[in-house]
């Protein structure tokens, strides 16, 4: 079993709502297995949606499919990386990801380590609920926001809602979301 590091530990035990993002196609431009920081491209409005989350209030957190890694297409220090550098760049505006959520297994992979399936690949609701485990989160207040059925359906399995991104402004999209649900 793999243990995840988390990139900041819980500090403040008040229940708040929580946004979960998906990562590649809602956080980033997806160019398939992006894992490097020369690869990496922001979505118009991502950096501040996050904000936006922060200064209202939300818990942030990335939940992510990474089957690059059992796919040997790169390893579990990549994701850490690319990671890190996102909350380094992140805190340039004042804003920051709460924790990472990663999955590096897949069924199909080479890597035999990761190659299992997984009840923390979505759509199956680990990733999720690892978060509503280990964080203060109010539940019936949280979102998440994805770019493929799969997330939906994980959102749905955490008894969350899920909206589907489909491109624009990310800020502009969870606007009116973030409103209605503080």
């Amino acid at each position: 079993m793999i243990t995840i590091r988390r990139e900041m530990e819980p500090t403040n035990r008040i229940s708040r709502p929580a946004v979960f993002f998906d990562r590649d196609g809602v956080l980033n431009v997806d160019k398939n297995y992006v894992h490097r920081v020369e690869d990496f491209e922001w979505i118009a409005g991502a950096r501040e949606a996050i904000r936006l989350c922060n200064d209202l209030g939300y818990l942030t957190f990335v939940v992510t499919n990474q089957a690059g890694v059992a796919r040997g297409y790169y390893g579990i220090e990549a994701v850490h990386r690319l990671h890190k550098w996102m909350n380094s760049e992140l805190a340039k505006i004042g804003a920051h990801i709460d924790d990472f959520q990663y999955c590096p297994y897949h069924e199909d992979g080479v890597v035999e380590q990761w190659r299992r399936a997984s009840d923390r690949r979505k759509p199956a609701p680990g990733m999720i609920l690892d978060c509503l485990r280990d964080w203060p989160v109010r539940k019936e207040a949280s979102i998440l926001i994805g770019d493929k059925p799969h997330d939906l359906e994980a959102a749905a399995a955490a008894g969350i809602q899920g909206y589907l991104f489909e491109g624009g402004d990310l800020a502009d999209f969870i606007r009116p979301l973030l409103q209605t649900k503080v």
